[in-house]
């Protein structure tokens, strides 16, 4: 029989959740977009959930993760700090190296 484990991480602060699956796909999505509102529609979410969650992410960070401009004759816009990226990529690593662990742990009951 094969067997599958499935897992989340989400990393928390003492103002609630700073990080998780979604809020990492938010980053990535403002990335490629280089817009908060493409970003959000991309994800099929609203403006202001995705501002929402940008907004509690900066906040519980110790740098801004997101830089935001706001829209007007020139267009507004969002790009990643260089510390934003840096979470991301901390992240998915983690994300990797957690799933590659459980995976192994799982052979053991596999046999």
């Amino acid at each position: 029989m094969d067997y599958k484990i499935k897992s989340r991480i989400w990393i928390e602060s003492e103002y609630g959740v700073f990080l998780g699956e979604g809020r990492i796909r938010l980053l990535k999505a403002i990335a490629t977009t280089g817009s908060l509102s493409k970003a959000a529609s991309t994800l099929n979410m609203s403006y202001k959930k995705s501002w929402n969650l940008l907004d509690s992410m900066n906040k519980a960070s110790k740098e801004p993760l997101v830089i935001t401009s706001t829209g007007g004759k020139g267009g507004g816009g969002a790009r990643l700090t260089t510390y934003g990226k840096k979470v991301i990529e901390t992240f998915d690593t983690i994300n990797q190296k957690c799933w590659a662990f459980l995976d192994n742990e799982l052979k053991k009951v596999s046999l």
